[in-house]
C-alpha cells in the first residue's frame, strides 16, 4: 500500500495557489460562464431548394398546396412563398405517386417498395396516420375519386384493390384482371396503368392496362360493360368533363380519341409531331407520349396537354411539353427531362367545365409554371428558393445578426438584375399560412458554385430568398472552343469554381479564392462603374531551396533592415499576365492558370472588382490550389496560402507585403526535421478520394518528431505525443479513405489535374539560387546552413476538393488527404486580431495569426501606418513575433475573448460608399486602426487581459495572454477528427461548436472548455456534408443535404421550443367550391352525375373481408406523438402538452363555429318553411 505524505499535498496546494496568482485568468470566478447544457438540444429547422431526384407530384385546388415525391422516400409540399414543408418516408423507397384528399388536409403517398401511407397534413410537421404494405402485388397506380374514401390500387398483376382511407383496410372488393379482359383473350394484359372513375358516373370505373387495352367496369353489376383495344401500348388516359369521351396516349406518339359506347373503333387518331404522308398512310412513329390531360373551356376550344411524343429525327432537342388549344400547337422546350406535369383548374369537380388557368411542369431539376390564359403561354415567376443548384455548389458560409442595412443593400442591387418576360399574374401556388416567430434578427447564406458565381440568400425568419448573384468569371477572358483552351489549367472543367469564401459584412468586403489559384477582392456599391483595366498581381508561391551545401551548419544570413518589406513583388500592380517564359524544353514559367480579360469591363450596382491576384507556375511546376484565405478591411490586407506557403496583399497599395515559403515562416523555431525528397518523375492528377494511394507512403515520407523545448511552455506536455499521434491518423486515415472511396467514385466527378507527364528530372533537379531566400525576417535568428540543407517538397499536392458533389476542399494531414503527402504542410487557417503577440507586450497590437495543417500557430505583427494619405503611400510591415503554439491535428478555427470572456472580433471598417461623387480624397474609405482597448499603464494590474481560443481537428486549447500560458485543453475526440469548428454567441455568451467527422455535433464552453452538447448526429457519408457544413450565431447551423437541397439545424433549446411556432401552416380551413348545377332537364330525364354508394359496395358487410396475407397494416406515430421534432425531457413533454392544448382548443373553435353555422341555417330553413305554410294555407289543390 502507498504511503500519505502530508509533505506533498502541502507542496501541491503552494504550487496550485502560487500558479493561481501568477494566472489571474486561470481562475474560476474570473469569466462567469452563463451557458449550461440545458441550453443546447440538437433537432432539424427547415430544408429548402429543390427536392432532389423528384419522382411524383399532386395539387389540391382548393388547398392550393403542391406536394412533390422524390426517389429517396422524402416529401416537399409547398404553399405560398415561405411556406414550406419537408418529411421523410422511413424506409427511403421511391414515391411512385401522391393523391391529395382534396380540403380534407390529408396525402395518400405510393412507394416503390408496394406500401401506401396516409399523412396528416392538419398539423406544423406532417406526421404518416397510417401504412399499409402489399406482400403479395406490386403497385402500379393509385386513384382517389374526389370525395370518397374509397382508394382504388391497380397492380403489376393487372387487379385493383380497394382501400378505405379513414381505417386502411382492404375491402373485400376485388377487380380481377382475368374478369375484365375478354374470356377469349390468351395473353395477359399487363400492369394497371390507369385508374379513373366516370366524371358522370362514380359506378363506372375506367381501367387502361399497358398491353394497350382500355375497359369500362361497371361497379354494381362487377362486369365489364365496354372494352376498347389498341395495338399500342398505353402510357396513360384522360376524360372529356362530359364523360362520354376519353383519350389515350400511346408508345408510337400518337392519341386515340375513343367514344364511351363505341369500343369498336376510335373516333380519332392523332399523331401531334409526326410527319403526315401524303398518301394518307400512317403516320411515322414518334417517342412515347408519356401523359396526356384533356382540360375543356367554357367559351373556346379545349386544352390537350402532352409530355413527349417528338419525332425520332429530332436529335438533339430538348424535352418538350406540347399544348394543342384548337388549331393551334405549342411546343415549349424544357431545360431538362420531364418527370410530370400537372394542368390546374379553377374547380375540382372533374364534371365540370374545367376551365385550365396554368400547368405546372416538374422536371428533373427545376419547377416551371406555365400561364395557359395569356398569348405565348409565359411562365410564372418562380418564388421558391429553388435555383441553389443551379451551378453546383462548392462551397457555404452562413451569417446570423448581420447589420441591418445589408438585406435591403443586396436586394436593391439584386432586384436590377431580374428577368422580364414573366407572367403579370400571382403565383397560382398560395395555399397556407406564415409562422408568427419571434425571430427577428437578418440572417444571411453565401453559397459558392462551380460556375463561378457567388449568390446571396436572405435566409432570415426560416425562410429563404435570393437577393443578389455575382458573377466572377466576368473577370477572365472565357475560351471560345476546345481548340483555344490554355494549356496552363489545372483543372479539366469549371475552372472559375470557387473554393473558400471571406466576407466581412460591416465592412461588405468580399474575397473569393477559386480552384485555378486565383483570388478576387471585391467593394461594395449601390452605383454602377467601369474598369478600363483590371488591377491584377501575380505571385510567385512556390519555391527551391539552393543547393549550397553548408557543412558547419553554424553561419548566420545577413538579415535586411527592420523598416524594409519583404516583398518578393514590384509595387506596382501589372495590368497583364507577365510574359511567360520558358525554357529550351519547353517548362512553363511566370503563367497564370487564367488570363484577365484585357477590354474594359463594365461594373453593374453591386460587388466591383478591386483586385486579381493570381499564383503562376514556377519552373514547369503549377500553382497548388488555395487552402485558406482571410480577408480584413481595417488594415487593409488580404492574406492565403496553400502547401507551399503564405502571401499577404495590401489591396489598397496593390502590393505584395509578405511572400513566404513554409519553412522560412520558421525560421529558426521550426520544431519539425523535415526530410528532403525527391521530385517526382510525372506529374499526378489532382486527388479527389479516389486518387489515394494505399501503402505508397515511406518512412522517409514521414514527419519525424519535433525538436523539444522549441514550443511555448503550454504546448510541452505534447511534444513526446506527436510522433504516436501521426502515426495513429495516418493508419485511420487509410482506414477511412479505403471504406470511402469505392462508394464515392461513381459519384465523384473530380477536378483534376492535366494527365500530361512532368518533363523528365532525372537528369537532376535545376536548384536555382532563389534571391526570395535571402530575404529573411527581421529579428529573426535563421541559421542559414540548417535551411540550406532542407529542401521544400515538389510534390504536387492539390486539395481534395471535389466540385460537383462528394469530397471537401482542405488538404489535411490527420484526415482524409492522400497517404503519399502527408509530409507536406499546407496552411489551413488565419485570424486578424489586436492583441498581445509576445510574451514580454504590455499593449496589444494588430496581429495576424497563422494555423497550419501540423497544428502549428505562428503568429506575426502588422505594423500599420497612420489613416490617412500616409497609409496609401507608407508600406506596412509583416514582422513574426516568434511565437508559437502547437496543437494536435491540423489547425481549424481561431478567435480571440476579452477580459469578460466575451468574443473580441476583428477590427473592421465600417462600409462607405466608394463611388460617391463628393468624395474628393480618399479618406473617406481609407481603413481605420481599431483603438487598443487596454492601456499600457494599467497592464501591470491586469497582465492577462485576453484569452487565444484555438480549435484543431483533435483538440482546442485556451490560451491566456500575454503569459501564453495555456489554462484550459480539451481533447475533443481520438477516434476522429474535427471537420468545422466555429466560435459562436448564443443566449449572449459565446461557446465553441464542432461537426466531427463520425457525425457527433458538439458544443464545448468558453472559456472552460467545458462539454455542453454531445449529439451523434449525422455519420459523415457524403463529402458534400463535410465540405458545406457551418455554424452560426443563435444556435444555428446548416449544410448541403443534396445537391440540390440544403439543410438547417438548431442547437439551441429555445429555439426547438419556439420552432411550432415559427414553422408556416400548410392547412387552412376553405370551404369546398359548391358541386356544378346539374340543370332542370339533366335532373328531370337522369342525365347528369350519378352517384354511387361505394360503402354500400365495398363495405365489410357486402364485400366481406380481404385476405389477411394480402397486406399488413401499419398504425403510424400520427398526430403529437408523430412530432419528433419536440423537445426532449420535461419541457418537451410540456411544449407537445401545449401543442395539443392548441390543436384541441382549434379543433374546439371550428365545432363552435359549424355549430353556429347549422343553427343559423336551421333557423333560416324554419323561417322559409313558416312562410311556404303561411303562403299556401288558403290555396286550394288545382291552384298550385
Amino acid at each position: 500500500m502507498k504511503k500519505f505524505n502530508i509533505r506533498k499535498v502541502l507542496d501541491g496546494l503552494s504550487s496550485v495557489s502560487s500558479s493561481s496568482s501568477s494566472q489571474p485568468g486561470n481562475r474560476d470566478n474570473d469569466i462567469q460562464e452563463t451557458l449550461q447544457s440545458e441550453h443546447f438540444q440538437l433537432c432539424k429547422t427547415v430544408r429548402h431548394g429543390f427536392p432532389y431526384q423528384p419522382s411524383a407530384m399532386a395539387f389540391d385546388p382548393v388547398q392550393k398546396i403542391l406536394a412533390i415525391g422524390t426517389q429517396n422516400g422524402s416529401l416537399r409540399l409547398f404553399g405560398r412563398p415561405g411556406v414550406e414543408c419537408y418529411c421523410q418516408h422511413d424506409n427511403g423507397a421511391a414515391v411512385i405517386q401522391l393523391q391529395f384528399l382534396i380540403n380534407e388536409g390529408a396525402l395518400v403517398s405510393a412507394l416503390a417498395d408496394d406500401s401506401i401511407h396516409l399523412w396528416n397534413l392538419r398539423q406544423k410537421r406532417p406526421a404518416i396516420l397510417h401504412s399499409l404494405k402489399f406482400n403479395r402485388e406490386r403497385i402500379t397506380f393509385c386513384h382517389l375519386p374526389f370525395q370518397s374514401k374509397w382508394f382504388y390500387v391497380g397492380t403489376e398483376r393487372g387487379n385493383i384493390h380497394i382501400v378505405n382511407v379513414e381505417s386502411f383496410t382492404l375491402s373485400g372488393y376485388v377487380i380481377m384482371w382475368n374478369k375484365a379482359i375478354e374470356l377469349s383473350s390468351k395473353a395477359h394484359p399487363g400492369p394497371v396503368v390507369h385508374i379513373s372513375d366516370n366524371p358522370i358516373d362514380e359506378g363506372k370505373l375506367l381501367i387502361g392496362f399497358e398491353s394497350g387495352t382500355v375497359v369500362l367496369w361497371d361497379l354494381k353489376s362487377k362486369k365489364a360493360d365496354y372494352r376498347y383495344t389498341y395495338d399500342e401500348a398505353i402510357h396513360s388516359v384522360a376524360w372529356h368533363h362530359e364523360g362520354k369521351q376519353f383519350i389515350c396516349s400511346h408508345s408510337d406518339g400518337s392519341l386515340t380519341i375513343w367514344n364511351v359506347r363505341s369500343p369498336a373503333k376510335s373516333a380519332q387518331i392523332i399523331t401531334p409531331h409526326g410527319k403526315q404522308p401524303k398518301d394518307g398512310k400512317k403516320p411515322e412513329p414518334c417517342k412515347p407520349i408519356l401523359k396526356v390531360e384533356y382540360k375543356t373551356t367554357r367559351a373556346g376550344d379545349p386544352f390537350m396537354v402532352l409530355s413527349g411524343g417528338l419525332s425520332y429525327d429530332t436529335v438533339g432537342r430538348r424535352p418538350c411539353l406540347t399544348v394543342m388549344h384548337g388549331k393551334s400547337t405549342a411546343v415549349l422546350e424544357m431545360d431538362y427531362p420531364i418527370v410530370d406535369f400537372l394542368t390546374l383548374c379553377e374547380t375540382p369537380y372533374p364534371n365540370d367545365v374545367q376551365e385550365p388557368y396554368a400547368v405546372v411542369v416538374l422536371l428533373e431539376k427545376d419547377l416551371v409554371v406555365i400561364d395557359l390564359a395569356q398569348n405565348g403561354y409565359p411562365i410564372f415567376e418562380n418564388p421558391y428558393p429553388l435555383s441553389i443548384h443551379e451551378s453546383p455548389v462548392t462551397c457555404c458560409e452562413y451569417f446570423a445578426d448581420c447589420p441591418v442595412d445589408l438585406i435591403p443593400a443586396l436586394y436593391s442591387v439584386g432586384s436590377r438584375q431580374k428577368r422580364q418576360g414573366y407572367s403579370k399574374k400571382e403565383w397560382p401556388i398560395s395555399g397556407g399560412n406564415w409562422g408568427l416567430g419571434s425571430q427577428s434578427y437578418p440572417e444571411i447564406i453565401i453559397t459558392g458554385h462551380a460556375d463561378g458565381s457567388v449568390k446571396f440568400w436572405d435566409a432570415s425568419a426560416m425562410m429563404l430568398q435570393v437577393l443578389y448573384k455575382l458573377k466572377t468569371a466576368k473577370v477572365f477572358d472565357k475560351s471560345r472552343n476546345k481548340d483555344d483552351k490554355p494549356n496552363t489549367d489545372i483543372v479539366d472543367e469549371d475552372p472559375f469554381a470557387i473554393q473558400i469564401l471571406s466576407w466581412c459584412p460591416e465592412s461588405r468586403m468580399l474575397c473569393v479564392a477559386g480552384v485555378s489559384a486565383h483570388v478576387i477582392i471585391y467593394k461594395f456599391s449601390k452605383q454602377e462603374g467601369a474598369t478600363e483595366v483590371v488591377q491584377l498581381l501575380e505571385v510567385r508561391l512556390q519555391y527551391e531551396l539552393n543547393d549550397v551545401e553548408s557543412p558547419e551548419g553554424d553561419q548566420v544570413p545577413s538579415l535586411p533592415t527592420p523598416g524594409a518589406t519583404s516583398s518578393s513583388q514590384p509595387p506596382a500592380p501589372q495590368s497583364q499576365p507577365s510574359t511567360s517564359s520558358s525554357s529550351s524544353d519547353g517548362i512553363r514559367d511566370n503563367v497564370p492558370c487564367l488570363k484577365v480579360r484585357s477590354t474594359p469591363l463594365k461594373q453593374s450596382a453591386g460587388y466591383q472588382v478591386e483586385l486579381v491576384i493570381q499564383l503562376v507556375w514556377v519552373s514547369g511546376e503549377p500553382p497548388q490550389q488555395i487552402t485558406s484565405l482571410g480577408v480584413n478591411s481595417s488594415c487593409g490586407l488580404v492574406v492565403f496560402g496553400n502547401s507551399n506557403g503564405l502571401a499577404i496583399v495590401d489591396y489598397l497599395q496593390k502590393t505584395v507585403l509578405l511572400n513566404r515559403g513554409i519553412i522560412e515562416l520558421y525560421g529558426s523555431n521550426d520544431p519539425y526535421q523535415r526530410q528532403p525528397r525527391s521530385p517526382r518523375k510525372t506529374r499526378q492528377p489532382s486527388g479527389g478520394l479516389c486518387d489515394i494511394n494505399e501503402g505508397s507512403t515511406t518512412s522517409e515520407d514521414r514527419c519525424k518528431s519535433p525538436t523539444s523545448g522549441s514550443t511555448s511552455p503550454c504546448n510541452s506536455d505534447d511534444d513526446q505525443k506527436v510522433p504516436n499521434f501521426l502515426e495513429r491518423v495516418k493508419t485511420k486515415s487509410r482506414m477511412f479513405s479505403k471504406t470511402i472511396v469505392y462508394d464515392l467514385a461513381k459519384m465523384s466527378r473530380k477536378l483534376s489535374l492535366p494527365t500530361e507527364l512532368k518533363p523528365d528530372l532525372d537528369k537532376g533537379l535545376r536548384h536555382r539560387h532563389s534571391h526570395l531566400f535571402k530575404k529573411h525576417f527581421s529579428n529573426v535568428d535563421v541559421q542559414k546552413a540548417k535551411v540550406q540543407k532542407e529542401e521544400m517538397p515538389r510534390t504536387r499536392s492539390s486539395p481534395n476538393f471535389n466540385i460537383r458533389d462528394n469530397s471537401f476542399s482542405r488538404s489535411r494531414s490527420s484526415s482524409v488527404t492522400s497517404i503519399d503527402k502527408e509530409s507536406q504542410e499546407a496552411i489551413t487557417s488565419f485570424q486578424f486580431c489586436e492583441t498581445f503577440t509576445r510574451k514580454t507586450d504590455s499593449a496589444a497590437a494588430p496581429s495576424l495569426w497563422v494555423g497550419t495543417t501540423l497544428g502549428t500557430v505562428l503568429v506575426f505583427v502588422l505594423n500599420l501606418p497612420p489613416a490617412g494619405e500616409q497609409r496609401l503611400l507608407q508600406p506596412v510591415i509583416v514582422l513574426p513575433s516568434g511565437t508559437l503554439i502547437r496543437l494536435k491535428g491540423a489547425i481549424l478555427r481561431m478567435s480571440f475573448l476579452d477580459s469578460t470572456g466575451a468574443l473580441y472580433p476583428p477590427a473592421c471598417e465600417p462600409w462607405r460608399e466608394p463611388n460617391a461623387p463628393n468624395d474628393k480624397d480618399e479618406k473617406d474609405r481609407l481603413r481605420k486602426r481599431r483603438p487598443v482597448s487596454v492601456s499600457p499603464s494599467a497592464s501591470q494590474e491586469i497582465s492577462e487581459n485576453q484569452y487565444a481560443v484555438i480549435c484543431s481537428e483533435k483538440q482546442a486549447k485556451v490560451i491566456a495572454l500575454p503569459s501564453q500560458n495555456c489554462i484550459y485543453k480539451h481533447n475533443i475526440t481520438e477516434t476522429s477528427f474535427v471537420l468545422r469548428a466555429d466560435m459562436v454567441q448564443m443566449n449572449n455568451s459565446i461557446c465553441l461548436a464542432c461537426f466531427c467527422a463520425n457525425g457527433h455535433i458538439m458544443t464545448l464552453s468558453l472559456p472552460s472548455l467545458r462539454p455542453l452538447l454531445d449529439v451523434n448526429y449525422l455519420p459523415l457519408t457524403d463529402m458534400r456534408i463535410a465540405r458545406t457544413f457551418c455554424f452560426t450565431n443563435n444556435g444555428q447551423a446548416l449544410y448541403l443535404v443534396s445537391p440540390t437541397e440544403m439543410q438547417r439545424i438548431t442547437y439551441s433549446q429555445d429555439m426547438c421550443e419556439n420552432l411550432q411556432e415559427m414553422l408556416g401552416e400548410l392547412f387552412t380551413p376553405v370551404e369546398t367550391p359548391e358541386a356544378p348545377n346539374r340543370g332542370f332537364f339533366k335532373g328531370l330525364f337522369g342525365g347528369g352525375a350519378q352517384s354511387l354508394d361505394r360503402e354500400e359496395l365495398f363495405g365489410e358487410s357486402v364485400a366481406g373481408k380481404a385476405s389477411r396475407s394480402l397486406a399488413q397494416h401499419i398504425p403510424g406515430p400520427g398526430g403529437i406523438e408523430g412530432m419528433k421534432g419536440a423537445a426532449s425531457g420535461v419541457v418537451g413533454d410540456l411544449a407537445r402538452a401545449r401543442i395539443a392544448l392548441d390543436e384541441r382548443g382549434q379543433k374546439l373553435g371550428e365545432l363552435d363555429e359549424r355549430t353556429a353555422a347549422m343553427m343559423a341555417s336551421a333557423e333560416s330553413f324554419s323561417k322559409h318553411a313558416h312562410d311556404m305554410m303561411l303562403k299556401c294555407k288558403d290555396k286550394k289543390w288545382y291552384q298550385f
